[in-house]
């Protein structure tokens, strides 16, 4: 399971993340409501903590935004204790849940696992493109009878082309997503994993191929 954390208290930020760790889920967290819209909108994220005050875009043009472009991941607003107003309205807006600050860590534990609960009513564990799957618990790439195991990065680039098979991911994109917005990583770190997966890919006899848009970045053909 991948969450999402947008908080722009960084202590909280990293408290939280701490939690969900701790409990095996795999977190990614941003610090404003731009890069919570642009990293919840690559869809592949079982749920999104999403504070209501956050610089650059606020928590409910967040929500609002994401509904209306399709993005139904569940959503678990963080408010202060006072915003009862816009409580209500994010439900409006299509939250699923919302939970006040200062919260206890076991209730939101146990609202994490009701929300990822839900969701996974919908079998989700693993992604199809054409005439491959991708197991999103074992990280095998799999072809009728041939399956391989991913590597960490290689499992995750995959993952976002496959939840985004129909647009072109840059490199940018990918970067910022896996190793991080400040991270110092390069164009060719991506090249080379890219590299490793096409082999993998003709290594299970895939007729899929990751095809590069030059001078925007990659996706599946």
């Amino acid at each position: 399971m991948r969450i999402l954390v947008v908080e722009d208290e960084e202590q909280l930020a990293d408290a939280i993340e701490s939690m969900l760790k701790k409990e095996q889920y795999f977190v990614d967290k941003v610090f404003d409501g731009q890069d919570g819209y642009d990293y919840a909108m690559s869809g592949i994220y079982d749920l999104i903590l999403l504070d209501i005050m956050l610089p650059k875009m606020d928590g409910l043009t967040v929500l609002k935004k994401l509904r209306d472009n399709g993005i139904s991941t569940p959503i678990m607003l963080l408010t202060a204790r006072t915003e009862i107003d816009d409580k209500i309205k994010g439900l409006d807006l299509g939250a699923d849940d919302y939970l006040t600050k200062p919260f206890n860590k076991g209730e939101l534990l146990a609202r994490v696992r009701a929300l990822t609960r839900r969701k996974g009513e919908i079998p989700t564990n693993e992604l199809e493109f054409k005439d491959i799957k991708l197991n999103q618990s074992s990280y095998e790439l799999i072809c009728g009878d041939n399956s391989i195991k991913l590597g960490g990065k290689e499992f995750k680039i995959m993952q976002m082309l496959m939840y985004n098979t129909k647009n072109i991911i840059s490199k940018d994109e990918f970067i910022e997503k896996i190793w991080g917005y400040d991270s110092e990583a390069e164009y060719n770190s991506i090249e080379v994993y890219v590299s490793f997966l096409r082999k993998k890919l003709n290594a299970i006899h895939s007729t899929v191929q990751i095809k590069a848009s030059r001078g925007i970045g990659y996706y599946l053909q």
